[in-house]
């Protein structure tokens, strides 16, 4: 069977709650960082079609697992499983996001856009709509507007309007049109580009930007904090003026001002490999290949499982002086994360074997993924 990593590289190539908790839900003063110690997983034997997770995402008291066979929704503490056979574009669902405004869920497959509205779905492809290219490796809604980032660039799709955008390197400042990943605001799109960086476009404007690593080197960073990390941009995050951007080779995080990028070697950053980053309330959450991690820029909190036996461990990052490693109540079912979907005091991870949620307080079973 192909490792976790050769699938992850195969796509880019190819490519509630929480649990409710106890009766009374521990609350965690404002700055207090998240400590999850409470997890639950879920699999195959949960209902899961697919122990493989590409994607994830909530809402409300509803959760969303995007994986290698199909659509799968956990509600009322039940998995149900939406595939081709009820509409959806393609079984492999790669990227997911529920708009704010109408309350739709998006779907980015390896074969076209889905969107699943009052119990229907709808597919989207190259060949009925605007969309540029079918392989989607991420998606992001603003305004009631969505934006898919795929293999041959940007596709913006104005539902109202019925009316598509279409950007790749011939007429925007992309180095190339392999995109990775996009995050929509209110007032700019972000954009990860494969080997071309990060680029912002502003929609009012009509102006486009890219963030580039300024050394141009592909196997080391001869010039620390001078911009990105690296070229090869696996996904970006925004969030109160502050631009996170994750790669194949670290992290790097810019205010407006200033840059700063960390190492797994002279960080806690459990791997240079991340799949993917989300901020919330301040926290980049990043998927990696050895583990879940949630940072702030300054603490730093891992979730990972032990190499011998694959027991669940957690450290805890409070300075650069003062760590401490706590034995969780369970823990990640596998180290490959895919994916992360923080959602107030709890996290939906998606990982190489099943879905994972992390709380504060203890998860009583038949509650996760209920208010």
């Amino acid at each position: 069977m192909a490792s976790p990593r050769s699938i992850a590289l195969l796509l880019t190539t190819a490519l509630a709650t929480t649990a409710a908790a106890a009766p009374q839900e521990a609350v965690a003063p404002a700055d207090e960082p998240p400590v999850y110690t409470h997890w639950r997983t879920y699999g195959l034997e949960d209902g899961l079609p697919s122990e493989r997770v590409l994607s994830i995402a909530v809402d409300g008291d509803v959760v969303w697992a995007g994986t290698e066979a199909g659509l799968a929704r956990l509600r009322d503490g039940q998995w149900e499983t939406f595939t081709t056979a009820d509409g959806l574009a393609h079984d492999v669902v790669s990227a997911l996001t529920v708009c704010e405004v109408t309350g739709d869920l998006w779907i980015g497959t390896m074969g076209g856009l889905s969107r699943f509205s009052a119990g229907r779905i709808d597919s989207f492809t190259q060949l009925d709509s605007g969309l540029i290219n079918d392989v989607i490796y991420g998606l992001d809604a603003v305004r009631g507007d969505v934006w898919i980032a795929t293999a041959s660039g940007v596709s913006g799709y104005h539902p109202d309007e019925n009316r598509w955008e279409l950007y790749n390197h011939e007429n925007t400042v992309m180095h190339e049109p392999w995109c990775y990943g996009v995050t929509a605001t209110e007032d700019r799109i972000l954009i990860a580009v494969w080997a071309g960086g990060v680029v912002e476009h502003d929609p009012e404007r009509g102006t486009w930007k890219a963030y580039r690593d300024p050394d141009g080197e592909m196997e080391i960073d001869l010039v620390r904090d001078d911009g990105l990390v690296h070229d090869v941009i696996s996904g970006v995050s925004w969030e109160n003026g502050v631009l996170w951007a994750s790669t194949y080779f670290g992290l790097s995080r810019y205010d407006g001002r200033t840059w700063r990028s960390w190492l797994e070697h002279e960080s806690p950053l459990p791997s240079n490999f991340i799949n993917f980053v989300k901020v919330r309330d301040g926290w980049a959450w990043l998927a990696t290949d050895l583990g879940l991690a949630a940072t702030d820029g300054r603490r730093w909190i891992v979730w990972s499982l032990t190499e011998e036996s694959q027991a669940p461990q957690l450290a805890v990052h409070r300075s650069e002086s003062e760590s401490e490693q706590i034995t969780p109540d369970g823990g990640l079912p596998h180290n490959f994360v895919f994916s992360v979907a923080p959602d107030r005091d709890r996290v939906w991870v998606a990982t190489a074997c099943g879905v994972a949620l992390g709380s504060r307080a203890p998860i009583e079973p038949d509650h996760a993924g209920q208010e």
